[in-house]
């Protein structure tokens, strides 16, 4: 015969947590003996050890009591039932630890994996750091708006940083863009991206400087973005724009305005 220090030892549980099963009426309270101890046989053991498993899994304690009183196969099917609820919420917290992890990876936690490759990509070529956050933030709203055309776009974005031209035409920007935006030199970094802009679409096409088609609220959108994230983008824009070309998000050729210098 057990102690109830014994008995809550045995099952791992607290001498408190015992009187508290006593008290839900879940565990039967012994007579006391001539001594005036409660004594507990192995079947109190047992069941003691059924309410602390129940409970640990999130059991309430009022369908604790209803599962002892159940038979066989109602206290097999409601376990099972436990079980599969349990492997539930292991692997939603599963998945909250991968999102905890990608936290610390700061892009992987709201882009997908290609888009974060692409964002590094542009870091290993010099990319000025300003650009890739405009970058990052727009494709988190593209990929957000339009997630199953993230593999096109990105297919389309590998293309390109294949070509030279376009990689220095993302570090003239990153130059140009660390200039304050009354600096003159931004008008020689105008020159230079609309004449770099203008032979790539001549050579392959103006969907090529241009290969996101997207409705304009979401562009006007994705422009602020920029325009915040890089002030001087709004006056290089500005320059480019007289250049024939307008745009950060979309890029457009346009007509320069009547009486422009021509460049």
């Amino acid at each position: 015969m057990l102690t109830i220090g014994e008995l809550a030892s045995y099952a791992g549980v607290t001498v408190r947590a015992v009187r508290h099963y006593h008290a839900k009426g879940l565990l039967p309270e012994p007579e006391r003996d001539r001594a005036g101890y409660r004594r507990y046989d192995a079947g109190a053991a047992v069941e003691l050890i059924k309410i602390r498993i129940l409970a640990e899994a999130g059991v309430p304690l009022a369908r604790v009591r209803e599962l002892l009183e159940a038979g066989e196969e109602e206290f097999a099917a409601a376990v099972a039932d436990i079980d599969r609820r349990l492997r539930a919420e292991i692997r939603q917290r599963q998945r909250h630890r991968e999102r905890i992890a990608r936290l610390a990876a700061g892009d992987s936690l709201v882009l997908p994996s290609e888009v974060v490759e692409y964002l590094d990509r542009l870091r290993g070529l010099g990319v000025d750091e300003r650009i890739v956050q405009a970058e990052r933030d727009g494709w988190i709203l593209l990929a957000a708006h339009s997630p199953e055309r993230v593999p096109e776009w990105m297919a389309r974005k590998r293309e390109q940083l294949a070509d030279p031209r376009l990689v220095d035409f993302f570090l003239t920007l990153g130059q140009a863009l660390a200039r304050p935006p009354d600096d003159p030199r931004l008008v020689e970094a105008a020159d230079k991206l609309a004449a770099c802009i203008t032979r790539m679409a001549e050579e392959k096409g103006e969907d090529y400087v241009d290969d996101i088609d997207l409705e304009s609220p979401l562009v006007k959108v994705m422009d602020t973005l920029a325009f915040d994230t890089v002030p001087p983008a709004r006056r290089l824009i500005e320059l480019l724009k007289q250049r024939g070309w307008t745009g950060w998000t979309k890029l457009e050729r346009v007509a320069p305005p009547r009486g422009a210098a021509p460049h």
